[in-house]
């Protein structure tokens, strides 16, 4: 019998092959979004390392909730600023289930004001 699938998991199936389809040879800016937090990473899928990571569980990040967009944003411009010290410039934002909206949306753009090209 096949394994039943969430809606939910169904979206990150199909948004990762899609990436994989379009992204090329392109690192991935991978979030993850809980109730109280969200997390970003640069992730070089050819070597199979995290380039650079952002969260907002971080010391210097932790005077500000990590349920808001403001937080989002301020994860958006760190995660940016580590990948362009470790030379990455281009991406391909995997948003993984998650809906390109609030929380997520925000960081995506702090994430291009930063640097990012994706």
């Amino acid at each position: 019998m096949a394994k039943m699938l969430s809606l939910f998991a169904k979206r990150r199936q199909r948004v990762r092959t899609a990436l994989r389809a379009r992204g090329g040879q392109r690192p991935r800016l991978s979030i993850h979004r809980s109730g109280r937090h969200i997390y970003a990473q640069v992730i070089d899928d050819a070597q199979g390392r995290t380039v650079a990571s952002a969260s907002t569980l971080e010391k210097d990040a932790r005077d500000t909730t990590g349920a808001t967009a403001q937080a989002a944003t301020e994860v958006g411009k760190r995660v940016a600023e580590r990948a362009k010290a470790a030379g990455v410039t281009q991406v391909v934002f995997d948003r993984g289930g998650f809906l390109f909206h609030g929380r997520v949306k925000a960081l995506a753009e702090a994430a291009r004001e930063g640097g990012l090209e994706f």
